[in-house]
């Protein structure tokens, strides 16, 4: 027989012996109104609610799913309370120990479960994306035919990570990082909950702080924690889990620190400024304390991708690329391994050349806008391949670039008010210095100019 995901002897010792399982598994939810956040996949109706409440519905029946998710958002509870739920067999395996072999094993036995005795069966596989190509291709035949419901969890990005034919076939849930509400909520649970701490000991605010921000929206690394420091405390015979024993017992400073107060944006501010300013180490230091304090990485990376435009610019165009990698990476891995990337990007941003000019040339731009000096578009530059069009003048006179010498006609191309105008004014540091240069023929050029004498500013 496969193993159950949770085994009646373990249920027995945990329920006999609370203390011989961790919290994180005492504190597991039984029913889906104790499930805390991804409240999105738990309406009436949804798919889950109904592969829990109802079961089966013939052909309206819930496919196979797909939980895609950071650690410790419920994947692994959702699939337990599947199986406290259902009347149908429930068979756990991890892509990280399991092969073909234990796929076909498991297949075999729901076949012979279903003719046999009439039992569905339902099976979690967790860390789905371990699995090669071959080893998907297993399930296909057991997920189309509904020999099993497929319940698979993956913490990556399964349009990567999980093959086309088995994806099509599945219904794909995403879970969402739980907020600072849903651990705090979870955390004061634990403590009072005779499954959990029974109120053995109570939880300051600075110590709650702190368990949230080291949490990072993951319940089972929160409960974790939770359960050394109340180990510790309650070792030294203290009421409470001060902010030192928490400290002592997770082996963490607590960063001073508020993700949504003024140090939020005064450290991200510093981050931002240290880059600028080049200074690579300080800019790691800011980044160290954004990390640790639980910051979401994909505001971090939104910051550097906004400094490699607004500080850096043409000076060195692949800063931008770097950023908008880490953005792309960090979505797709997420922490802990997440900090490799924003590192990456941070000490490429702080050590590239700097030019504001980007900056500079669109808010001038802007604020040009803004004070009404815009005017009409100039007739030539109007569109004319609409009927009438051309009585009116548009596009009447217009060079076409690529049929004169170099490309460049000499035209104009900005409303009267603004002709001559300059917004972009190039540096000469890093790549922007080549740039400088072309902006400046190409200037004479548009001029009429074709014997290299410079263009005075307007």
């Amino acid at each position: 027989m496969e193993p159950d995901l949770f085994t009646a002897a373990a249920e027995e010792r945990a329920e006999s012996n609370p203390a011989a399982s961790p919290l994180a598994v005492r504190m597991r939810p039984r029913v889906l109104d104790e499930v805390v956040g991804q409240q999105h996949l738990l309406k009436p109706g949804s798919p889950l609610r109904r592969l829990v409440e109802e079961g089966e519905q013939g052909p309206a029946g819930p496919s196979s799913v797909l939980l895609w998710g950071p650690p410790g958002t419920g994947k692994t509870t959702l699939a337990y309370v599947v199986s406290k739920a259902t009347n149908k067999r429930f068979v756990e395996l991890s892509a990280i120990t399991a092969g073909v072999k234990e796929v076909r094993a498991v297949i075999e036995g729901a076949k012979r479960a279903s003719g046999g005795y009439g039992r569905e069966t339902v099976l979690f596989l967790d860390e789905i994306h371990r699995f090669s190509k071959a080893q998907q291709d297993s399930l296909l035949p057991a997920v189309e035919n509904r020999w099993v419901t497929l319940i698979a969890a993956t913490t990556e990005n399964p349009y990567f990570s999980v093959i086309s034919p088995l994806l099509s076939r599945s219904l794909l849930l995403t879970l969402e990082p739980l907020t600072d509400d849903d651990i705090r909520g979870l955390l004061r649970r634990a403590l009072a909950d005779e499954r959990g701490l029974g109120d053995a000991v109570t939880l300051p605010g600075e110590s709650e702080d702190h368990l949230v921000r080291i949490a990072g929206g993951d319940a089972r690394r929160a409960l974790t924690a939770l359960e050394a420091g109340a180990g510790s405390a309650i070792a030294k015979g203290e009421p409470e889990i001060s902010l030192q024993t928490m400290e002592d017992a997770v082996d963490r400073a607590a960063v001073k620190y508020d993700r949504d107060g003024d140090q939020h944006y005064d450290v991200a501010s510093a981050l931002i400024k240290s880059i600028r300013g080049s200074d690579v180490d300080a800019a790691l230091h800011y980044l160290a304390r954004m990390i640790e304090a639980g910051e979401d990485p994909r505001f971090i990376a939104r910051r550097l991708m906004i400094s490699a435009s607004e500080d850096i610019g043409l000076a060195d165009s692949t800063a931008l690329q770097t950023a908008v990698a880490a953005a792309q990476a960090v979505a797709m891995i997420g922490f802990p391994e997440a900090s490799l990337t924003l590192a990456h990007a941070t000490i490429a941003l702080a050590l590239a050349p700097k030019s504001n000019a980007v900056t500079t040339a669109i808010g001038a731009a802007l604020d040009d806008v803004k004070a009404g000096k815009a005017g009409p578009v100039p007739m030539h530059l109007r569109d004319s391949h609409y009927k009438g069009a051309k009585k009116l003048g548009h596009g009447q006179k217009y060079v076409y670039p690529h049929e004169v010498p170099g490309g460049i006609a000499a035209q104009q191309y900005a409303p009267d008010a603004l002709h001559g105008t300059r917004y972009y004014q190039p540096t000469r540091y890093g790549g922007e210095a080549r740039y400088a240069d072309v902006v400046e023929w190409a200037r004479q050029r548009l001029a009429g100019r074709t014997d290299g004498a410079a263009e005075e500013g307007s």
